[in-house]
Formats: structure tokens, C-alpha cells, sequence
């Protein structure tokens, strides 16, 4: 193998998922080199010690690829600053670093890392920058020495600075004493990462606690997936068909063996099924028995007359139709109720009447729903606040050690409420519906809305869908399309896909389909109506009025590329627009960005979309403001936590649940044949308010139509509550 040593210069190309990195590098005798291979994002004007070989490359000629390389301290001012810059270092930029090295020269790293208070000595440079200057240094030599131990067993390591942040300065102590728990601890590690470095470090292919390890692995996976628990053979043969080799074969029994030995451990719990046995996760396992005994206590629950209250309510607003009357009768009756129905079927307006009625009676009513945007929609419909069921039940940092989150209200500290409506049902997880049963009263009314026809939930379980067909508890169906939502071809539309039918393509004044089969004209025709048609047309703003909504994430009408063209041509670059670079994403003062996780500390969650109002190349921030209740609320990511940012010009079905947008632009093609389904399409056009423009051919939108295989999940629930309502409760 040979060696080479030299300077960083360039970065000619990066691909964070493959981690293949193609760059210049300058030798000693100033000799530019161009080396390749899977590394780290290095940054510009670190020393590097390479070993690896020479390769011919048919198109770009000599290259350096690098096999095992190391990192050192950069040498003179110019690397030193060019390291500062790179973004790398929280709180520096490129004028900040420019500044350090004139003021401590080849010092200034180690003045950095021992006496990070004499940075206060620069203009511009307080205590606290100085703290996270020398914090953040800290962090990156430390995540190098990770990234070094990491290749040494030869895997990737792109997400050394994530496996940094979760262990510390345990991080290699962790590793190596069990390397799976990466696939547990760590977002964006798998199973299959962490499997690699534990073969690399040794572990027999056929040892007890790597099949373990797959076991739990493919439980969690199927989690994600929407399941609740896998069958026994079916989970057994994933593990199998993953682990086996000709050099290392793999019985069912030596699988079947290791379950038995999680299933004695209480990690997972089996349980009969008519012709298999069901695993569960055990947490999942104790929440859906949970969640079944606790809906049939609420259903036969005695409640509470409450006093007539000194609230007055004009009746005559309300005009109802039988099932919306049925439904405000047995909201008032029942411990439990149920009310689905599509568009148009007057949902909003059955939530105001019962709202109205229980404060008449002088019942305390809670309102929330699943996501920000819906109780944002639920409040200004009903004129009183409704909360994310998040926020609901105060899930908030752990209070002592401050490790994780937790769910202030619970059964030992409930719900102050008579009675608690829930909007948006069908996009809860039975683990969030769980904790949600948790802090329900003794004596409270349940009330859950919902389009049971939308897509399930992202995370596990199909609570409403689930419930209603267990038949164990009060549901009421509204069907009855309004003379207002009548008049929208949106509405007849969708409710003609869900029965199966062609929607009506002409003659419509806020539905469109525009014939086209060709991927790069429907992208000419997308970028040309969010740009111009349309703004003009409905007069809107073309960022925040229309969403461009699409199945598939890696096509040329997938996603990915959606977001860069439609980036490009409604936000273009400006001398007057700041800009940040993470990873292969510019992030651009005022792009259309959506949050993708949870982020509880900053309050906002999987879906949330906003715009960038601020960036801040200097100190590595960017500031983006979301609609709330009380007017736009404004939040700042570090440049470190960018992963959970995406740009949303263009957005998945899935991330399009419980959002509303005056216009919504749809691709329907038969690239997207895996994704034409019915529950798909019905949920893309029911999140429009005045306009959906399909773009396709009829024939993907025909398949689509007449796909309605609904995507299996293995749940219990329904069968548990009709089982146990059969029993008497």
C-alpha cells in the first residue's frame, strides 16, 4: 500500500449516503492530487496521512484511492484558518476565523482547546462564544478520534459526529463492548451498521447475541413499518435469510431458540395466533391490552351531570343533519364516541355543536389534535385552543437526571377535564394513544374524530381504523355531503375515488387533470404552474399557497429532485439571500422547509413546515419561523442539527397528513406504479381547501383508483376489543 501526505484544497464531490468523497489534495512539493474513496466530510485545509493506491480512472485519469487515512492538526495560518471556516466550528465563520488567526497565529487552536477564555480578547467575541468555540473544537477532535476507530474496523462513518453526541468520551469504551446498541441508541444507525463493526471486531456470525441482536432489530424495523408484533415464522425467516451464509449456515431452530431466550427475559412476549404465535416487543404488547381494557372502562364509564352552566349558545347556527344530530345526542350519552367521515361531511361542524353543548352543561372540555397545524385548524374553527396531544399532556424533559422525556399527565397526575375531543385520529399511534388513555379521568368523555379512510399513522398501530372495526364501541358515520361542499369538485372527487369510481376530470372550476406522459414535461409543466400559472390564476403566494405533492422520493418527479427545481425557480440565489450549505441540501433565506423529527425541546414535530427568516454563516445558525396559534413563532437550529430540516416546496403523501393547503399539484404517473393506491390519492386531494391540479396520464390515475389494497398491519386491537366486549367487557 502506498502512502501519500498532503493539505486538503478542495472538495470536488461528497455523497452522504455512500460516504464516497472525491477531492484535491496538496503534497509537499505542491503537486495536486486528486484522492477518493469513503471518508468523512474532511473540511478544507486539514493535513491528512493517506495510505491506499494509484487506479486509472477511463474518464478522469490518475487517481490517489484511499484506503486507511489519519488526520492532523493543520500546520500553517492559512490551513488553520481554512479549518476554522469550514463550518465545523459552532459559533465560527469565516470573518470570525480570519480574526482569531491575526490575532493568536499558529497558536490559535492551541490557545482554542487550553485557554479558550483569552478568545475574549478578539472584538465581537464574548464568554459564552467563547465557551462553545472551545466546546465545539472539543467535540470535533474527539469525533475524529471516532471516526479514526471506526474505520480501523472498516466501516463508514458518516455518523461519527451523531455517535459522538450520544456517548461522549465513552463512545469507544461503548462500542466495543457492544456494538448493536448503536442500532438502538442512535438515530440513523441500523442493524446492519452496527453489525458490520461487531464481525469487524470479532463476533462469530452464528454468536447467540448477534441473532439476538437481529431478533430485536427486525421487531423495531417492523415497528416502523406500522406493525405492532410480527409472526413467529415470519420474523424467524427475516433472520435467517439475513444472517446465513454458505460459510455460516443458520437453522430456524437456532433462531427459534434465541427468541425463547428473549421471550424469557420479558423483552418480547409471544402469544397465540390461530396458526403462529405473535411476537411482540413487550412495550407494544402491555399498550394494546392496555388500550383495549381502557377504552371499553371509558365506553362503559357512568358520567357526571354537570350543572347547567350560565354559557349561552345560539342553536340556530347550527343547522344538522340526522347523523351530525345522532352524534351530538350520543356524545352527550356515551362515555366513548367515534365520529368518522370524509370531506364535506360537516366533521368541523360536529365538533362545534358538541363543544357547544358540553359547555351549555357546564362540562371543562381539553381539544387537541395529532399535529401543530391541525390544532391550529381545530382552535380557529371552534374559537377555543386545542393543543397537540403532545403539549396536551406535557411531555417535557425528565425532571432530575435530564436524561429522555416524559409524559406529565398520566394516571397518577390526569387530565383536569368533564370531557376530551380528539381531531385527527386516524394519524395516532396506538403508543401515543396509550399514553393519551393514560391521563384520562375517571368520569371523562371521550370524543374521537376522524377520516378513518386517510392513511394510518406513521408510527405503529391503526387505532382508529381498528376501533371502529372492532364494533365494540358507539361510531357514528357521516356520509351526508353538504350543499356548500357539493359544489366542490374537490369533495365529490374524493369521495368518487374512495368508492372506487373515476374522479370527473373536466368541467370542474377547482379540480384539473392535465394529460401528460412524459416525467420531464410534467416537471416543466409543475415548475411553470407554482411559478406562474397558478400564483396568477388564484392570486396566491406561490411558496406558501401551493404544495406540490408526490408519491415517490428518488424519481424525477420523486421529492428530491421536485425540491431542488422548484428551489431554484421560486427561490433562486440573490446577493441579498444568505445561504448555508449541509451536506447536499443550500439551505436559502426564505426556502420552505419542514421539521422530520420530533424535537421536543424546541417544540416542533415531524411535519412542521415553515420558512427560513434568518441565516447566520457566522455563528452556524438559521432561524426559521412556523405558524402557531398565537402568530408565527421563530426557532434556531444550530448548523449540527440541520439533519432535521429538508426543504418542502415538494412533500410526501405520508408527510402531508393533517395539513391543509389552499392549492395542492400532484404528479400521477406510472413511474410511481409501487405507490398508486387508493388511500394515496384520496389523502393527497383531500388536503386541498381550493384547488388540486393532477398531472399524468388517466392511466396511473386509474390504477390508482382501483388499488385498494390497504397495507396490512399486524395489529390485535380490533380483535382484543371485540373479544373482550363480546365477554361483557
Amino acid at each position: 500500500m502506498t502512502s501519500l501526505e498532503g493539505i486538503l484544497e478542495k472538495i470536488t464531490y461528497y455523497n452522504e449516503e455512500t460516504l464516497f468523497l472525491v477531492a484535491k489534495l496538496r503534497d509537499h512539493q505542491g503537486r495536486l492530487t486528486t484522492i477518493v474513496g469513503n471518508m468523512p466530510l474532511f473540511s478544507v485545509g486539514e493535513r491528512l496521512t493517506l495510505e491506499g493506491e494509484w487506479v486509472q480512472h477511463k474518464t478522469f485519469g490518475k487517481q490517489f484511492k484511499v484506503h486507511r487515512y489519519e488526520v492532523d492538526a493543520p500546520h500553517n495560518e492559512k490551513g488553520i484558518r481554512n479549518f476554522l471556516a469550514s463550518g465545523l466550528i459552532r459559533g465560527v465563520g469565516p470573518a470570525t476565523a480570519d480574526k482569531i488567526v491575526e490575532h493568536f497565529g499558529l497558536q490559535a487552536l492551541e490557545i482554542i482547546e487550553k485557554e479558550p477564555e483569552r478568545l475574549c480578547e478578539i472584538e465581537g467575541i464574548g464568554a459564552k462564544k467563547a465557551a462553545m468555540i472551545a466546546e465545539s473544537l472539543k467535540e470535533r477532535q474527539e469525533v475524529m478520534k471516532v471516526m479514526t476507530f471506526l474505520q480501523s474496523y472498516g466501516v463508514g462513518i458518516g455518523y461519527a459526529a451523531r455517535i459522538y453526541r450520544q456517548y461522549g468520551d465513552d463512545t469507544v469504551d461503548k462500542v466495543s463492548e457492544n456494538p448493536y446498541r448503536l442500532a438502538e441508541d442512535v438515530f440513523g444507525i441500523g442493524f446492519k451498521t452496527a453489525d458490520k463493526i461487531a464481525l469487524a471486531m470479532g463476533m462469530a456470525p452464528n454468536a447467540p447475541q448477534r441473532i439476538r441482536a437481529a431478533l430485536v432489530y427486525y421487531l423495531n424495523e417492523a415497528q416502523e413499518q406500522g406493525h405492532l408484533f410480527l409472526p413467529r415464522q415470519e420474523l424467524i425467516g427475516k433472520v435467517v435469510e439475513a444472517l446465513a451464509t454458505p460459510e455460516h449456515p443458520l437453522t430456524d431452530e437456532a433462531v427459534s431458540k434465541q427468541l425463547q431466550q428473549l421471550a424469557e427475559q420479558r423483552q418480547v412476549i409471544l402469544e397465540e395466533l390461530q396458526d403462529d404465535r405473535a411476537v411482540y416487543a413487550a412495550p407494544l404488547y402491555y399498550a394494546e391490552n392496555f388500550v383495549s381494557r381502557c377504552l371499553l372502562e371509558i365506553a362503559a364509564c357512568p358520567i357526571a351531570r354537570r350543572q347547567k352552566s350560565d354559557v349561552h349558545i345560539e342553536w340556530n347556527e347550527f343547522k344538522l343533519a340526522p347523523a351530525q344530530e345522532l352524534a351530538v345526542k350520543k356524545a352527550e350519552s356515551e362515555g366513548l364516541l367515534v365520529i368518522t367521515g370524509g370531506p364535506g361531511t360537516g366533521k368541523t361542524t360536529t365538533i362545534r355543536a358538541i363543544l357547544a353543548r358540553f359547555l351549555q352543561s357546564g362540562l371543562e372540555v381539553l381539544l387537541a389534535a395529532p399535529t401543530g397545524r391541525a390544532a391550529k385548524r381545530m382552535t380557529e374553527a371552534t374559537g377555543v385552543e386545542a393543543k397537540t396531544i403532545h403539549r396536551l399532556l406535557e411531555y417535557a424533559p425528565r425532571e432530575g437526571d435530564g436524561v429522555g422525556f416524559t409524559f406529565g399527565r398520566n394516571e397518577e397526575r390526569p387530565l383536569q377535564a368533564h370531557a376530551v375531543i380528539i381531531d385527527e385520529v386516524s394519524m395516532v399511534d396506538l403508543p401515543l394513544f396509550y399514553h393519551l388513555l393514560k391521563a384520562i379521568p375517571y368520569g371523562c368523555k371521550l370524543i374521537l374524530v376522524g377520516d378513518v379512510d386517510q392513511l394510518p399513522s406513521v408510527g405503529p398501530g391503526n387505532v382508529l381504523r381498528d376501533i371502529i372495526m372492532s364494533e365494540a364501541v358507539p361510531v357514528v358515520r357521516l356520509e351526508q355531503i353538504f350543499r356548500q361542499s357539493d359544489k366542490s369538485a374537490i369533495v365529490s372527487n374524493a369521495h368518487a375515488i374512495n368508492q372506487g369510481k373515476m374522479p370527473k376530470l373536466t368541467g370542474n372550476d377547482d379540480f384539473f387533470f392535465i394529460q401528460e406522459d412524459e416525467p420531464e414535461k410534467i416537471l416543466k409543466l409543475i415548475l411553470d404552474l407554482c411559478a406562474r400559472r397558478l400564483p396568477r390564476y388564484k392570486n396566491k403566494d406561490a411558496i406558501d399557497d401551493i404544495q406540490v405533492i408526490t408519491p415517490m422520493r428518488r424519481t424525477v418527479l420523486g421529492v428530491d429532485n421536485l425540491n431542488v427545481q422548484l428551489q431554484e425557480k421560486l427561490n433562486p440565489p440573490a446577493p441579498h439571500k444568505t445561504e448555508m450549505r449541509y451536506r447536499q441540501t443550500v439551505f436559502r433565506l426564505g426556502d420552505k422547509v419542514m421539521q422530520i423529527r420530533n424535537n421536543y425541546q424546541k417544540e416542533v414535530f415531524n411535519g412542521d413546515v415553515g420558512r427560513i427568516t434568518y441565516i447566520n454563516n457566522e455563528d452556524g445558525e438559521v432561524m426559521v419561523g412556523y405558524p402557531d396559534i398565537g402568530g408565527m413563532r421563530e426557532v434556531i437550529y444550530e448548523q449540527t442539527e440541520l439533519d432535521e430540516l429538508v426543504l418542502a416546496y415538494a412533500i410526501s403523501v405520508h408527510k402531508s397528513q393533517g395539513s391543509e393547503y389552499p392549492i395542492v399539484v400532484m404528479p400521477v404517473v406510472t413511474q410511481h406504479y409501487i405507490l398508486l393506491q387508493r388511500n394515496l390519492l384520496y389523502t393527497a386531494i383531500t388536503r386541498a381547501k381550493e384547488m388540486v391540479v393532477l398531472i399524468g396520464t388517466k392511466k396511473a390515475l386509474a390504477i390508482a383508483v382501483n388499488n385498494n389494497k390497504v397495507e396490512t398491519r399486524y395489529t390485535r386491537l380490533a380483535e382484543r376489543l371485540a373479544s373482550a366486549a363480546g365477554q361483557g367487557g
